[in-house]
Formats: structure tokens, sequence, C-alpha cells
């Protein structure tokens, strides 16, 4: 330990460094959190009344459902949340360590590069630029820049951290060394693309693996992005707020390694009943019951970390909000778990239920953790009091109410969709239509609009309660500190736990991270890629043809899969209802897999050949005219919008680097087979006298959905009539 002797006081002196800690790169995050929620609520409330009015679709393209939603997510996710996880970051990590940011020229790139980053998926998404993967959607170069910014947020977290005067590191770095880390890989290996063009990509997975790829990916954004920062927050924040220490120290290192090695393991349970392999879908059943420990281990040390302070509770919005959060929390993880079981999933999947269990999490865990950090720390960094305790007890209940109005009228719908959907007659018929359901939703589909909008209502009383707070007060942009800086020589304590020798090593700390989470994630995926037997070829499986594959591109940018999904689960009802149930071979040219996640319409994996050419026109030019009571918008531009001949070369080309079996320079004459096929389309509406070119999308379009489902008939019939 540095030291001098201070010779008038006949005493060793520890020798202390003075340094400041970087408030600007806070407030900015703090700022740029509360922006970006308004925005993602909004676009939010805007895509729930359109499932009310489909008027609100406004017949544009940009204002469609299926291009508005991914907006939603995308800014909620990455944007709210996004900055909400850096805001805390960057305020805790420099307390914790006892060390300003490692590079404020770091932390300004890190924030204009993830605005940059929030400010093109939202105009890139709006005019379809997406690559049909649920919370992936962005297109290739704005991954680069996304992998780019995520890693110089690592470089500057992980600079502060090797330059600590603090030698312990809490168990909030360790969450935040896990997120770094693993949303690094998570991201990287599900962006494995094949670009065509600067707006456009093939995924470089196919059908079953790249099913199990994005949901590998898609369920551990939740967990490394909005579960384990968060729980970094809550061990930082909780008790600050609280003024007490944590419950159990050791109980928290219980909670940060089980959980970090259980959650990968867990994706399959998104693809439960699917043709995903029956072992893969056990095992992230398995794994997910297991999670039930490590999550309430945290909920319950958050909680009782506040045992004895429920007084202080009653009187402080803070902690109100933070105990709702991490109540929220308990209750998504428990649900979680529940809904992996296959006979709960047979019920929940594809319906209002996951929306109501997904927004437990995102509004009551990720918003109210949030709202929480914000009154805490504003009035911190430009020392003042909070403007309003009052307006700020006012959000709580507004807010509150908002999820509950939320969540109550989609667990019900769910509920209602799922028995309706398997119900029969006495006679063994389907009781009930598709569009029956829609119509009954409705209702419950209002409601939840309604409490969307009370959440944003919540949200805009934090606005401005914060924003008369800022004005009362003064950012201190460098607050001072000092500490004594961190000795080479280290004297272990008489008493050393088991877990005292990682807490010393960040490097090590990361490497053992980033292995334990590579294990699940390894286990699951090469088998499924390396055994053959996982993914059974179907001899009368082909590739799309050049106009399908256009078309296929349409139903993709147009966010079709959002709706409707396309996999038929081996149930009765299913089976009657749509057709045959979905073999893992059906699938294998299919760059992304287009199984989807939520049936708002009915599921198109049998629509090929169902209904006439114009059927398929009719539906996309006034849905209406074909279901009346549809939620469905219509699609005009498709029949304005010419099919971009030029493009056609370059994606067969892309498919033959991804191995799809075209012949040797089919590249060449590929637009030649393309408008044959789009003569024939164009002749069979001719019959029914509709007049259209035949190099308009909605042409491509009727082409792809005539292809759905029809090689696995084909193969049905050759067995029949060999």
């Amino acid at each position: 330990m540095n030291s001098e002797f201070d010779s008038n006081q006949g005493t060793v002196a520890l020798q202390t460094d003075k340094f400041f800690y970087d408030n600007k790169i806070v407030k900015m995050f703090a700022y740029a959190t509360i922006i970006w929620g308004v925005v993602g609520m909004l676009a939010g409330i805007l895509a729930a009344f359109q499932l009310v009015y489909p008027s609100l679709n406004f017949g544009s393209a940009p204002t469609t459902f299926g291009r508005v939603r991914p907006v939603h997510t995308n800014a909620v996710i990455f944007a709210f949340v996004g900055n909400g996880i850096f805001m805390g970051v960057y305020y805790s990590l420099q307390r914790l360590c006892k060390a300003r940011m490692f590079s404020d020229k770091l932390s300004r790139f890190h924030f204009w590069g993830w605005q940059s980053i929030i400010v093109l998926a939202a105009i890139t998404l709006l005019l379809g630029f997406t690559s049909g993967k649920e919370y992936a959607e962005l297109e290739w170069p704005i991954d680069i820049l996304i992998a780019v910014v995520w890693v110089a947020f690592g470089w500057n977290m992980f600079g502060t951290i090797l330059k600590r005067r603090e030698r312990h590191l809490y168990v909030a770095i360790w969450f935040y060394i896990a997120t770094f880390v693993t949303v690094a890989m998570l991201h990287i290996v599900n962006s494995i693309e094949i670009p065509v063009s600067l707006f456009k990509s093939y995924s470089w997975y196919a059908g079953v693996q790249d099913a199990l790829v994005q949901w590998w990916y898609g369920h551990n954004a939740v967990a490394f992005f909005l579960t384990t920062p968060y729980l970094g927050l809550m061990y930082y924040f909780m008790p600050k707020a609280a003024n007490r220490p944590v419950y159990s120290y050791r109980l928290s290192i219980i909670h940060f390694w089980a959980l970090i090695f259980i959650y990968i393991w867990a994706g399959p349970h998104h693809l439960l009943y699917t043709a995903l392999p029956d072992w893969a879908q056990s095992l992230g059943t398995v794994f997910s019951i297991m999670l039930i420990a490590p999550s309430w281990g945290g909920m319950l040390n958050g909680l009782l970390t506040l045992r004895g302070a429920w007084d202080k509770v009653r009187e402080d919005p803070v902690l109100k909000f933070m105990v709702v959060a991490v109540t929220a929390y308990g209750m998504a993880t428990f649900e979680g778990p529940m809904l992996s079981l296959k006979n709960v999933n047979a019920i929940s999947h594809f319906t209002d239920w996951t929306i109501a269990h997904v927004h437990v999490g995102a509004l009551g865990w990720n918003g109210f953790l949030t709202f929480g950090i914000l009154y805490y720390l504003i009035p911190k960094i430009f020392r003042t009091k909070l403007y309003s305790i009052k307006l700020a007890n006012n959000h709580f209940w507004i807010g509150t109410l908002g999820i509950v109005f939320y969540v109550v009228p989609m667990y019900w719908a769910g509920f209602m969709q799922s028995l309706a959907w398997k119900e029969f007659t006495a006679e063994g018929t389907l009781k009930y239509q598709f569009m029956d359901t829609v119509n009954q939703m409705k209702p419950f589909y209002a409601m939840r609009g309604v409490g969307g909008t009370l959440f944003l209502i919540g949200a805009l009383i934090m606005c401005y309660n914060l924003y008369k707070t800022i004005k009362a007060g003064s950012l201190l942009e460098d607050e001072a500190a000092e500490a004594a800086p961190l000795s080479k020589e280290y004297t272990p304590h008489s008493r050393q736990h088991w877990h005292s020798w990682i807490e010393r090593r960040p490097v090590q700390m990361l490497v053992w991270s980033l292995v334990l989470v590579a294990i699940g994630g390894a286990i699951e995926m090469i088998p499924t890629f390396m055994v053959k037997s996982n993914v059974p070829t179907i001899s009368s499986v082909k590739p799309y043809t050049p106009l399908e594959l256009y078309g296929r591109d349409i139903y993709v940018r147009e966010g079709c899969y959002l709706c409707h999904s396309q996999m038929v689960r081996p149930f009765r009802s299913e089976v009657v209802r749509y057709g045959e149930y979905s073999k893992a071979g059906e699938f294998v040219y299919d760059h992304p897999f287009q199984w989807g996640s939520k049936r708002t319409g009915p599921d198109l994996a049998r629509i090929g050949g169902k209904y006439p050419d114009s059927w398929h026109f009719n539906h996309m030019y006034e849905p209406s005219s074909i279901s009346p009571g549809t939620i469905m918008p219509n699609y005009p531009w498709l029949f304005k919008d010419d099919i971009d001949t030029a493009s056609i070369g370059p994606k067969i080309r892309a498919m033959i680097t991804l191995g799809v079996p075209y012949d040797e320079g089919y590249d060449k004459v590929a637009n030649a087979d393309l408008m044959k096929q789009a003569d024939g389309i164009r002749d069979n509406l001719a019959k029914d006298k509709i007049t259209i070119k035949s190099n308009k999308e909605i042409v491509a379009l009727i082409a792809y959905l005539q292809r759905v489902g029809t090689d696995i008939k084909l193969e049905q019939k050759s067995a029949l009539n060999p």
C-alpha cells in the first residue's frame, strides 16, 4: 500500500488519488432513455390500436402493422432499455471501481454510435429493410455497426475495471461482464448472413437450424439484455436507494453463476411441438424448469434487502418502483418455466398469453426499474431534490394500473384463443372459424391499447417531473472523488471465501462467463447442424423459383410473419384446420425461416393451392372484401410497384452460396423463368376479369403464397400414385 510518514502526527497516512466521475455521459444516456421510451411506447400504442381499427394503418407502407411493430420492439428493447442499461452502468461502474470511465472519447463514441443505430433502425424498418428475424430484424450494415459500438462499450468498461481503485469486484459488475460477453456472442452468431445488396441479405442458416439459432438468440436476448444487466442495476441501486446492504451476498453469487449457465440452454422452449428435433425441445424444457431456482433467488435477494425498510418503501417512490419491478421479475421468471412445459405450451403458444407474459417483464421489470433509477439518479447528478414526490407517486399508480389493464385482457384473450381454436362440435367438426376468434379479440385488444396509453401517460408525468427537477438544479458534470490507489500487493483475509479469487480477476471472469454461456448453445447447435437425421431431407422439396423467391422477400419485407405462422403442429385441431403437420425437411431452402411466434391471423403453412390467384389478389387489395371483420390492412403499393428484375441475379447467386441447388449459371437466365411464371399468373387473373401487368409485386407475392406448403403435398401424391 502506498503510504507516507506524517512527521507531525507520527502516523502513517494513506496516499489517495483525486479524480472526477463523469456525470455528463450519465445525463446523456438518461435523456436518451426518456426520449426513446416515449417514442417506443407511442409506436406500441399505434400498433395496439391497429389491431382494433385497421384504418390506423393509413394505407401507407411505412405505417402498416408489419413495419410499425418491429419499430416498437426495437425502440423499446434497444433504445429505451438499452440506453437505460448504459445510463445505470456508467453511473454505477465508476463508483464501484472508484475510477472515472477509461476514456471519455469512447464514452461519447458509444453514445452517439448507439443513437445512430436506433435512428437507422427506425428508418430502415419503416422502409421495409428487414432480415425477417424477430428482435434481430436489422440488416447487415447496421449489424456491423452494432458490433463495433458494442465492442467500444466493452473496451471502455474493461478499461475502467482494470484501472479501478477497489480490489473487490462487486456482484453488479459480474452481471455487466456477463452481459457484454454474451450479447456479443449472441449477436455475432445470429447475424451471420450473406449480403445481396446494401440493405438486403439472407440468413446463413435455413429452416430448422435458423429457427434454433434465432430462438437461442431471441430467448437469450431477453436473458442477457433485458435481465442480467438489470439484475446488476438492481444489486447496485436498490441497496443504495434503501440505504441498506444487499440481503445475502452469497446468494447473489450463486444467483449469478447458476443463472448465466442455465439460461443459455432454454431457447428451444420457444419451439415446442414444431419441426425442431424432440431431443432439443426436451433439453430446452429441462433447463427452463431449472431456471426457477436462480431467478427466484435473485428476486428474493432483492426484496429481502428491504427487510425492516418497508416504512420507507411506503414513502419513497423510487423504492415503490423498484419493489414492483422485482416482483414483476419474479412473476415473469416463474411463468417462463411454466410456459416451457409442453402441456402448458400447447395452450399458450401462438396466442396472446405470450404477449401478456412478455409485457409483465417489459413494463414491470424493465420499465419500472428504469423509472426508479431515473428518479434516483437525476436529482443526484443535478444536485437538487425531486421536484414533486406527489407526481412521482401518481406516475407509480397510473403506471401500475396501465400494466394491469394491459396484461389481464391479454391473458384472458390468450385463454379464449386457445380454447376456441381447439374446440370441436359433437359431430367432430371445428366449432369456430378463425375469423370468429379474431372478432372476439377486438375488445381485449382495445383494453390493451388503453393500458398502454395509461403507461405512457405515467411516463409523460415523469418527463414533466424530471424536467422541473433539472431546471431547479445544475448538472455536476465532473463529480470530485478520492480513493487510495489499488495496491499491487494483496494480503488475503483470514476468512477468505471461495469466490474471492475470481472477484479480483475480471479478465478470468470474462473468460469463464464466455465458457459457461457457450456450452449450452454448442451442445444444442452442433448436433442439429452436423447430424443429418435431425433434418431429414424430402425428395419433393425443391428450391423456390425466381418469382417465388422474390415474392417471399416481399412477404418478409411486409412483416407477414408477425401475424401468420407457417408451422402446423401435430394437434388434431391444427391438422383439421390447416392440413398435414409440418416436417423438418420442408424448410431446408428457407433463408430465413418463417415459422412465426403469434397467430393474429391463421397459419399459412398449407396455403398454397387452397385458393385461386384471384382470391389472393383481392385479399391483398381489400381484405375485408374476402374476410368481413378482418383486422388485416390493405397493401395498395403492391399493385403499383414493379418487380426489380435487376436484383434477381444477385439473389440467386446468394442462394447458391448458401447451398441451394440451382443449376450453374442459372442466375443469368432466372429472369426469363420469372417472367414466364408471372405471365401465367397474369393470365389466370385475366380469366377472373382482373387486369394486372406481369411485372407487379402482387404477382410475385401470389406466386410465393401459391407455393407455400405444396412440396409436402406432392410427396403425398407420389406415395399414393407411384
